[in-house]
């Protein structure tokens, strides 16, 4: 009888199936090496014209520009309050700012970098809105939507008025922190859920709470009072988180929003957001 060493048939296989991949790989070759296609120039990629998805045209009438209704026409429908877009000396800065930086389809700062107009941006906000700092967003939506979570967490409290926009709402939601909402611009409503809440020992030195407002509602136009917010956050111990987008450089002596329209000092506000795509008509907040 014969007996085979099972280390013997291990090797015998290795050896097949290195024969079997040598084959394939020969055969592949082959095959390949058959074809003769045309090659793919830049000439005929620019003749080249897709076929229709439909084999119809669809009319599609488009609205007439501001610029050519007259002006005498109001534009409800825009919050570039100030018309800087149509500032030629702006364009003519944003177009230098294009040809020397160049513009993508995605500007978060923790994909391109921190570079120069950054904090350049940053300083000038700082002492045009008299604050320490300000944190420069690339998208005006995300800025209030990650501040929010960046500062309250899981077991913290928030109270909002009941009218915040989306992207507050969307703040909240990534905070995963408890929210109580208010009466919109009730502060009798929000002065009982207050007192309500220290009863039950909800605000206590061991769980951080916050007030969250608007300067001017994004959902009804309506200015908050914020004098009276900053009594009850005094009070019950609450930080103030201030979203000031609508009303940054219209409202005030200076443009300088709410806190400046109202004579509220600056430090009584814990955290002030806002928007660059209102007044300042560009893109991102702070």
């Amino acid at each position: 009888m014969i007996s085979l060493d099972i280390s013997d048939m291990a090797g015998w296989w290795a050896i097949i199936i290195a024969i079997q991949i040598v084959i394939g790989s020969v055969y592949l070759w082959l095959k390949r090496s058959k074809k003769h296609g045309d090659k793919l120039t830049l000439e005929k990629l620019l003749a080249w014209k897709p076929l229709p998805l439909i084999e119809f045209e669809i009319p599609v009438e488009e609205p007439p520009m501001m610029e050519n209704i007259g002006n005498n026409a109001l534009n409800v429908g825009a919050t570039s309050f100030l018309c800087l877009h149509k500032e030629e000396k702006i364009r003519e800065s944003a177009i230098k700012s294009l040809q020397k930086y160049g513009v993508g389809s995605c500007g978060p700062r923790g994909f391109y970098g921190t570079i120069d107009v950054h904090l350049e941006l940053e300083e000038r906000l700082a002492k045009f809105l008299q604050v320490e700092e300000t944190c420069v967003y690339s998208y005006g939506f995300s800025t209030v939507s990650s501040a929010i979570p960046a500062y309250a967490k899981k077991n913290d409290i928030i109270f909002a008025d009941e009218k915040v926009w989306f992207a507050i709402q969307k703040g909240f939601d990534a905070s995963r922190c408890t929210v109580r909402y208010f009466k919109h611009n009730d502060m009798n409503d929000l002065e009982r859920q207050l007192q309500e809440a220290k009863d039950k020992k909800e605000l206590n030195s061991r769980r951080r709470a916050f007030l969250v407002a608007e300067g001017i509602y994004l959902n009804t136009g309506e200015m908050c009072p914020l004098r009276r917010l900053v009594e009850l956050a005094r009070r019950f111990k609450l930080r103030i988180i201030l979203d000031e987008s609508l009303t940054i450089g219209v409202i005030g002596k200076h443009g300088r929003g709410l806190t400046e329209h109202l004579n509220v000092p600056r430090d009584e506000i814990d955290l002030i957001i806002g928007s660059l795509e209102h007044s300042f008509a560009t893109v991102g907040g702070f």
